[in-house]
């Protein structure tokens, strides 16, 4: 029984892995140089210490990107399923027009995803 469990939890990392891969379109480096930036500073809800919950999640991404699969955590994957809910939710809500320099397309740059990319 424990072992289709664990088949099962790697399975549901695996899906995880790609899906995250799939929607994170920046590389560790291009998200820390954004994330330096002011407008990604001044983006999204605070998460209560001054620092935007997008911006925080942004650093955790950055410290993802750079680890080998093999050392990825039970923690880490959890952040990626949130990234992954996040993304496909924000992207639905697109705005009409130019989204270049909106707070829609800052606050998806600083989970990774880099709408510009895409268009």
């Amino acid at each position: 029984m424990k072992e289709n469990k664990d088949l099962k939890e790697e399975q549901e990392h695996q899906d995880t892995h790609e899906e995250f891969k799939k929607l994170v379109n920046m590389t560790a480096s291009q998200l820390e140089k954004w994330l330096e930036t002011d407008e990604s500073k001044h983006t999204g809800q605070d998460s209560g210490d001054g620092e935007a919950i997008g911006h925080k999640s942004g650093k955790y991404i950055v410290d993802i990107l750079r680890k080998k699969k093999a050392d990825l955590t039970a923690d880490d994957y959890h952040q990626m399923h949130r990234v992954i809910s996040y993304i496909s939710r924000h992207k639905a809500q697109q705005p009409e027009g130019d989204v270049s320099e909106t707070k829609w397309n800052y606050s998806l740059k600083n989970w990774g995803y880099d709408y510009a990319k895409e268009a």
